[in-house]
């Protein structure tokens, strides 16, 4: 596990290629089901998420070009008990300018307990929709005959599929997983078109260090590539607790290609089970074509365990067995 964590860091100090590949979150540490289907009821319980970023926020161009990305991801997360598995499905809006993004996404994962720890291998699949506004297109050459009676907005759907493994044990985790094997492509009627969705991996790791009984370090890297250009993302979260459950975080996340964000959150109810997050993201990459400020909210809300007959449910700040 240092190991992984150490390749992570090693990717920030040499990486001068990098990019943006899917959407990119800072709560990326609490998203795994968006990054692998894997994750698919490792927690062994229900829980249920909705997050939104908001990149580069109050972005104006010269002309109307669909303004700054946006994001909102849903997701759901349930153990499936008696098939020792889990089942996680994740809808995904992701407005980036004249192009607009939704995927459909539905994972299944196998847990194979190993001593204390648990491994799981998952597979996800569904549709992945894009879209474009061609009103919102600029041509250099007035005469492009892509755009050519181009006008309003076209979609198209094409079929999308994942794999991925994780590990998890008490004190740490990592996982692997593949996007869009499919490479599905969206030609919109061109001939000279071929907008493929790129093979893409994502690599992730964190570690769980007990300050004391009152207060926890939670450490986390995530590493995506389309094996092209690399991206990677550092965290680190403290978290205050109460009576043994968690009560409030704060933390930093730094993104080799664009920001430094300041993630805070609570827990509310008397069971911890709704827990509220923003995160607040300055650029300090390319600032003159951005705006200097990103934000996100996550809401996550954990339903109460039904396990097995006569197997008690163990409240951990990381997982439940």
């Amino acid at each position: 596990m240092r190991k992984l964590l150490f390749s992570l860091v090693f990717f920030v100090m040499i990486g001068s290629l990098f990019a943006q590949q899917d959407a990119q979150f800072s709560y990326y540490m609490n998203n795994h089901l968006y990054y692998n289907p894997a994750w698919a009821g490792v927690e062994n319980i229900t829980k249920i998420t909705l997050l939104h970023r908001s990149q580069w926020a109050w972005y104006q161009s010269t002309f109307d070009d669909g303004g700054a990305p946006t994001t909102q991801v849903f997701s759901l997360s349930t153990p499936i008990y008696k098939l020792k598995s889990g089942f996680g499905t994740h809808i995904v809006h992701d407005q980036l300018g004249p192009q607009n993004n939704l995927e459909m996404q539905g994972s299944f994962a196998y847990h194979l307990g190993v001593k204390d720890s648990k491994v799981s291998v998952g597979l996800r699949t569904g549709f992945f929709s894009q879209s474009i506004q061609w009103d919102y297109l600029r041509a250099i050459d007035p005469d492009d005959p892509v755009l050519s009676g181009k006008s309003g907005k076209e979609s198209q759907i094409r079929p999308d599929m994942a794999g991925g493994i994780f590990f998890v044990h008490e004190d740490y985790y990592g996982g692997v997983s593949f996007n869009h094997i499919l490479k599905s492509s969206f030609d919109f009627g061109l001939n000279d078109v071929r907008n493929a969705l790129a093979n893409h991996m994502f690599i992730t790791g964190g570690y769980y260090y007990d300050i004391s009984t009152m207060a926890r370090l939670h450490s986390s890297a995530l590493m995506q590539t389309d094996f092209k250009q690399y991206n990677v993302t550092l965290g680190l979260i403290l978290t205050m607790m109460q009576r043994g459950q968690e009560q409030f975080w704060g933390g930093l996340t730094v993104r080799q290609s664009e920001d430094i964000g300041a993630l805070l959150g609570y827990n509310f109810l008397k069971d911890k089970s709704l827990k509220v997050g923003y995160s607040f993201g300055y650029v300090f990459k390319d600032r003159i074509a951005k705006e200097p400020t990103s934000h996100e909210f996550i809401l996550m809300y954990e339903l109460p365990g039904i396990g097995p007959v006569n197997k008690k449910i163990q409240h951990t700040p990381r997982f439940r067995h």
